[in-house]
C-alpha cells in the first residue's frame, strides 16, 4: 500500500490526505448532531382554577402538565386560584412572562377570555372546554365517557337496589356525556337500572356533595354512588356513609371494601400529546382533537379483587373492543328519557354530537328534585 500511495504525484497525495480529513471530520459531525439532544427555549403557562397541589381537578391537570413539559425540556408557567373573570388578566400575565402556549383548565374559561384569545393571534392557546372560537385555539377533550360506560358495567353488576346514584354539579355538555355513557353502561347489565341524578349546582362544594350523597342514599335507596366534582368530596362523604362508590378524575388511595376504583384519566399521556404537537406548530391544525381509550389516556383503574373475576373478566372485555374501536358506545338504538328514539338502529352519534349537542338524558336517568 505504501508503494501504490508514493506512486501518486505530490498534488495528489495532499488531495486524497485533505479530503480524508474532511470526511473524518464530517462524519463526527454529523454523528454529533445526530445525538444531540434538541434544546428546548419555548414557554407554556396553564392557568388553573384552584390550587395545583390540591386532590382533585386542578391537582391532576398541574402534575400532568409537569410531566409533559419536564420531558420536554419547556418551561413551564403556573397560575393558580384564578376565577372566571381572571381570566384574561391571567393569559395577560403568562404572555409577558414569554408564554408561546398557554392552556385553560378552567370549564369557563374559554367564553370569558374569548375576546383576549382573539388579540394574541400568535399565542397558541387549548383548553379542555368549549366555549369559544378562534385561530390560535385547539380544544382538546379526553374520551371520559369510555371510562364512564366501564364504571357503570361495574355499578350494575355491584348493586343489589338497582339503584345509581350519581352526583354532578350543572347539565353542562360533558356532564350529559358522561351521565349518558354510566347510564349505557348499567342497563348493557340490567336494562332496569336506574341512575339517579342530584345536581349540587357547583363544581366543588364539601357540604353541597355530602348532602347530595346523603338524599341519594336516603331517598332513593342507592347503593353504589359515583360523581362528576372537582373535589373529592363525594368519595369522603360515601366511606362516612358506608356505601360502595366510584372515584373520578384522580387516583384514589384505597380506604375501605367500598372503593370499586376509579375513572382515571392519564393527563400525561394528555399533555404529552398536546405540548408535542405545539412544539411541532401542529397542535390547532384540528380544532377538536380527542384521546382515548386506545392511546391509553382514559381507564376504570385500581378495581379491587372484591369485584370478582367474572365482573373483571367482563370489564377486560369490554376495554378490549373500546381500545379497538369495536364497540361504539353511542350506537343506536338509543332513547331517550321520555322514550322518544334518538339514535337509529345501527346509528352512530358522530364526535361533534357529543361535543356540541349533547344536550338530552339516555332512558334510565331520573333526577332528584330539591
Amino acid at each position: 500500500m505504501n508503494n501504490w500511495f508514493r506512486m501518486i504525484p505530490a498534488f495528489g497525495r495532499w488531495a486524497l490526505a485533505l479530503l480524508a480529513t474532511l470526511v473524518i471530520f464530517g462524519s463526527l459531525a454529523i454523528f454529533t448532531f445526530r445525538t444531540e439532544k434538541p434544546k428546548r427555549d419555548e414557554t407554556v403557562g396553564i392557568v388553573l382554577p384552584s390550587t395545583a397541589d390540591d386532590s382533585g381537578w386542578s391537582g391532576s391537570h398541574y402534575l400532568g402538565m409537569k410531566r409533559a413539559c419536564d420531558e420536554f425540556g419547556v418551561k413551564l408557567l403556573v397560575l393558580e386560584n384564578v376565577s372566571t373573570e381572571g381570566c384574561s388578566e391571567a393569559i395577560e400575565a403568562l404572555i409577558a412572562d414569554g408564554a408561546k402556549m398557554v392552556f385553560l383548565c378552567g370549564n369557563t374559561y374559554p367564553a370569558a377570555a374569548r375576546e383576549t384569545i382573539w388579540q394574541h393571534p400568535k399565542i397558541t392557546f387549548a383548553t379542555i372546554a368549549v366555549g369559544a372560537e378562534a385561530p390560535n385555539l385547539s380544544v382538546c377533550f379526553v374520551r371520559m365517557h369510555q371510562g364512564r360506560y366501564l364504571a357503570g358495567v361495574l355499578a350494575a353488576r355491584r348493586t343489589k337496589s338497582g339503584v345509581l346514584g350519581y352526583v354532578a354539579p350543572m347539565p353542562k355538555a360533558p356532564v350529559v356525556r358522561e351521565i349518558n355513557a354510566f347510564t349505557l353502561g348499567a342497563r348493557l347489565v340490567n336494562p332496569n337500572a336506574r341512575v339517579v341524578v342530584c345536581w349540587s349546582g357547583v363544581w366543588a362544594d364539601a357540604e353541597k356533595e355530602t348532602e347530595a350523597v346523603r338524599r341519594l342514599i336516603t331517598e332513593t335507596g342507592a347503593d353504589v354512588v359515583t360523581y362528576h366534582q372537582d373535589d373529592q368530596a363525594v368519595p369522603d362523604a360515601c366511606e362516612e356513609l358506608g356505601v360502595d362508590y366510584i372515584g373520578f378524575n384522580a387516583w384514589l388511595p384505597r380506604r375501605s371494601e367500598h372503593y370499586l376504583g376509579t375513572v382515571a384519566c392519564r393527563w400525561d399521556i394528555y399533555y404529552r400529546s398536546i405540548v408535542q404537537h405545539f412544539l411541532k406548530g401542529e397542535l390547532i391544525a384540528i380544532k377538536n382533537r380527542w384521546i382515548g381509550m386506545n392511546e391509553g389516556a382514559i381507564d376504570l383503574a385500581d378495581t379491587p379483587e372484591s369485584i370478582g373475576l367474572d365482573t373483571g373478566y367482563a370489564l377486560a372485555e369490554l376495554r378490549r373492543q373500546l381500545e379497538s374501536r369495536y364497540r361504539l358506545i353511542f350506537r343506536g338504538p338509543i332513547r331517550d328519557t321520555s322514550g322518544r328514539l334518538r339514535i337509529g338502529e345501527g346509528e352512530v352519534l358522530r364526535d361533534d354530537a357529543l361535543i356540541h349537542r349533547m344536550d338530552w338524558f339516555v332512558e334510565g336517568v331520573e333526577f332528584l328534585g330539591e
